[in-house]
């Protein structure tokens, strides 16, 4: 199967999910990154809906667009909380 070969919707996902892969590998604040990722989530999704599979699209958009973005922030969140309690800034 080539590029030519399929419909454009196809060839157009193709090429932007590996450019978004790379797109998160070159983002390094993590807070940029759990935004990028989300996006390259979502250009999955759409990859998987395009080549007919819904059922893994939808868990993919729940995944990427909710549980790992939430994981990520909290365990930022938390790691910095605690950086900010051993340095004595109690209060």
């Amino acid at each position: 199967m080539t590029l030519a070969t399929l419909a454009p919707l196809q060839a157009t996902v193709l090429v932007l999910v590996p450019a978004a892969a790379t797109c998160v590998a070159l983002v390094r604040d993590p807070l940029r990154q759990v935004i990028v990722n989300g996006l390259y989530g979502l250009l999955l999704a759409l990859l998987f809906l395009v080549f007919q599979a819904p059922d893994v699209a939808l868990s993919m958009i729940v995944v990427s667009t909710v549980a790992y973005p939430l994981i990520v922030l909290t365990a930022i969140a938390r790691s910095r909380a605690a950086v900010t309690d051993e340095d004595g800034d109690e209060g």
